[in-house]
């Protein structure tokens, strides 16, 4: 009747095991460490830079740990933070000769003291939050009027091109305030222009003025201008993941809050100062014809550099003489899209920019076939070639750029032709510094009351439900594990609010099995023998545990749903927990009780504490019922 399968014990050792492999990280602490990362978006971190970096340290007479590159970045591990120091110095200045021009990121860190066999089964500790490691916090305000100003102003360049193409003679356009007003002679010219308008800005809608001078007014549709709004929040955000990647952070949160906010969390980041350079720093894409004549020929090898051109170099350090003649900025693309040529089947870039930009692409592509276009990235004032590739036929809104590259290569291509800079202006609202002595000392606070919670539930089971207690003991402390592996194979970042609903849980948990221990109890009362009543204890009790967690679990699925920030992150933990202690609650602590009462054929007690005598129950020498 109380018996479980092999397969059932077979799976609880399995998780058992699982979870203390990926819950034992959480233990060894941190060790300190540097992490080389790229300083620009067009640098890259690969096995050449992790054996840079190996011979560099082993020149400073300085062996690390471990040394490994993961995520993009090289990180070497040390023993103490004198040698970190030094192999910070000894590396930066290796590898970034021109200090106002850093091509890599050499920061300051702090890694896991996990061996690595552990890390050879991907077992990582839990990210800390803000509240709990210290850090910088900012709250950005994205200026909305200039984005939809910028999209009016490319629309009303998009409605002037496309007239002149079909022909429509106006009378001037020009933007007013959140409109676009198109002017014309007559009516018939006015209609015309609206039939175009209507025809290829899908997002306008159009409305006919009256006033000494017939003329039409273009404005944003509602769902085109939330659609607006929502893209340049969203192109933010991508960005400033992009830039923030360059401060080493192992993991930034950036989100929404609100319909033009954007909070920013660097856990681990002291220098605001740094922090707000990265964050507002600007990035611009330029293309432009590349100088094939033989004197640019010879400023490549190392001669002068011809009058009305400039000396740019490629990722591989290649030098490209480029006219300084400006085809075309970042501001005309539009969309960048890796994709496979259907020829060749080689990986190439799929470009899409604005109409106006196509017009001058068409125009520069007809007169400059077989030759060469460089694609420039401008960053901190200096620019860099990603592409020179040749022009092969008449460019559009439409072209794409293949060659000799891989997918990896194409696909950061177009990463960066679409990053760059912001879709719209921010503005730091808010901004708070948090450091890590208050971190640690959150730590140790929602340490000692999760720890302080689990003794007292611990010992009042112990003391009420005697042996039952154990076992829920048991299910609670195997519950709390699998909680801790399952945000640790999740890579959560455990904030206080997160540790809250570690508490929390625990609470949750025990209760299930206070369900169950009183469910047997009552079978117990009404007169069924032992194991009756463990089997009818545990079955009937289910429905209940089942009802109460799915309520709790309705809830939290809420919090997540509408919630945001430390909100959030209370209710993933809080779901996670319900989860898991149904689990443990149920079927673990069920399994200990199997294994413990199951076996015995002729069960006569049962240890769960003082049962309250039925009438014609008679009672042991230690208060258990027979």
């Amino acid at each position: 009747m109380n018996r479980y399968p092999v397969w059932k014990y077979l799976l609880i050792l399995v998780t058992l095991v699982v979870a203390v492999l990926y819950t034992l990280p959480n233990f060894f602490g941190e060790a300190p460490a540097i992490q080389v990362s790229p300083g620009k978006v067009t640098t890259r971190v690969d096995d050449a830079t992790l054996e840079r970096v190996r011979s560099l340290l082993q020149g400073a007479g300085l062996t690390p740990q471990r040394l490994t590159q993961e995520n993009g970045s090289v990180w070497a591990r040390f023993d103490s933070t004198d040698e970190q120091l030094k192999a910070k110095d000894a590396v930066e200045h290796a590898l970034n000769p021109d200090a106002a021009d850093p091509g890599y990121i050499v920061a300051l860190n702090l890694v896991s003291r996990s061996p690595a066999w552990l890390s050879a089964l991907h077992a990582k500790p839990m990210y800390l939050g803000l509240d709990l490691r210290g850090g910088v916090h900012f709250m950005l305000q994205v200026d909305m009027r200039t984005a939809i100003t910028k999209r009016l102003d490319t629309l009303a360049n998009d409605i002037r091109v496309a007239l002149r193409e079909k022909d429509v003679r106006h009378g001037g356009i020009s933007r007013d305030g959140n409109g676009i007003e198109i002017r014309a002679r007559d009516a018939a010219t006015l209609e015309a222009a609206r039939r175009v308008i209507t025809d290829t800005m899908p997002d306008l809608q159009v409305e006919q003025t009256i006033g000494a001078e017939p003329q039409l007014v273009a404005t944003f549709k509602p769902q085109a201008l939330q659609k607006v709004q929502t893209d340049a929040v969203k192109q933010n955000i991508t960005t400033l993941h992009n830039r923030v990647n360059e401060l080493g952070v192992a993991e930034p949160v950036i989100q929404q809050q609100g319909a033009d906010r954007v909070v920013v969390q660097l856990p681990g980041v002291q220098d605001t100062a740094k922090a707000k350079d990265i964050l507002g720093r600007t990035a611009t894409l330029e293309m432009r014809l590349v100088d094939e004549s033989s004197e640019a020929r010879a400023a490549e090898a190392g001669g002068p550099v011809p009058f009305g051109s400039e000396k740019f170099l490629e990722r591989d350090g290649r030098p490209v003489i480029v006219k300084r003649q400006v085809i075309l900025t970042g501001d005309s693309l539009t969309d960048a899209q890796p994709g496979f040529d259907s020829q060749t089947q080689q990986p190439k870039v799929d470009l899409t920019v604005d109409a106006k930009g196509g017009r001058t692409l068409r125009d520069v592509s007809r007169e400059n076939l077989k030759k060469r276009m460089a694609i420039i990235l401008f960053e901190k004032g200096k620019g860099e070639v990603l592409t020179a590739p040749v022009i092969q036929a008449e460019l559009g809104t439409r072209f794409q750029i293949s060659g000799s590259m891989s997918v990896t290569e194409a696909n950061d291509l177009a990463l960066l032709l679409r990053a760059g800079s912001l879709a719209a202006p921010m503005e730091i609202i808010e901004e708070r510094t948090i450091g890590p002595s208050l971190g640690a000392d959150n730590i140790s606070k929602g340490f000692h009351s999760v720890l302080w919670g689990f003794v007292v539930i611990v010992a009042f089971m112990c003391l009420y439900y005697h042996l039952f207690g154990v076992f829920s003991a048991l299910a609670l402390s195997f519950n709390l594990l699998l909680l801790v592996a399952v945000l640790s194979m999740l890579q959560a970042t455990l904030t206080l609010p997160g540790m809250a609903a570690i508490a929390l849980a625990l609470g949750m948990a025990i209760d299930a099995n206070v369900l169950i221990n009183e469910r047997v109890r009552e079978e117990l009362r009404a007169g069924a023998s032992p194991q009756a009543a463990i089997h009818a204890g545990y079955d009937r009790a289910w429905a209940t545990i089942l009802d109460s967690n799915v309520t709790s679990l309705i809830a939290g699925l809420a919090l997540l749903a509408f919630g945001t920030g430390p909100v959030r992150g209370f209710a993933v933990v809080h779901c996670l927990g319900i989860l898991t202690s149904m689990f443990s609650a149920v079927f673990f602590s069920r399994g200990l009780v199997n294994l413990w009462y199951g076996r015995k054929k002729k069960l006569k007690s049962v240890s769960i504490g003082t049962v309250w005598r039925p009438e014609g129950a008679q009672f042991t020498s230690e208060g258990h019922v027979v």
